[in-house]
């Protein structure tokens, strides 16, 4: 694995997202706030857990009545520098994390 550093020389690991547990995210977007590189999006979802479609931001669009819930969405997830901040803020801890020699290829 190659060696990373901060600025000041310490030593660091990029954390890099892999996925979201739609099973426990529970929507409230934190994640998406501290990310400005557009790699997850809310979602909405029916009853029986399907994912309807990503939810415009500003649009009350509750996908013809079927929408249950809202979970994020790591749709864009090769756009991650692997910061972190997204775990830090998850009140669910619903990501998984890799380094980067742990990505597949």
């Amino acid at each position: 694995m190659a060696d990373y550093t901060t600025r000041d020389g310490s030593p660091w690991t990029p954390l890099f997202l892999v996925s979201i547990d739609g099973g426990a995210c529970i929507g409230c977007a934190r994640c998406f706030k501290v990310c400005d590189r557009d790699v997850m999006h809310l979602y909405g979802v029916d009853d029986e857990g399907e994912i309807l479609g990503k939810v415009v931001e500003d649009d009350d669009d509750d996908f013809d009545g079927e929408l249950n819930r809202k979970i994020m969405v790591a749709d864009n997830d090769g756009a991650c520098i692997g910061c972190n901040a997204c775990a830090r803020v998850c009140p669910k801890n619903c990501q998984s994390h890799a380094e980067p020699d742990k990505l597949a290829a």
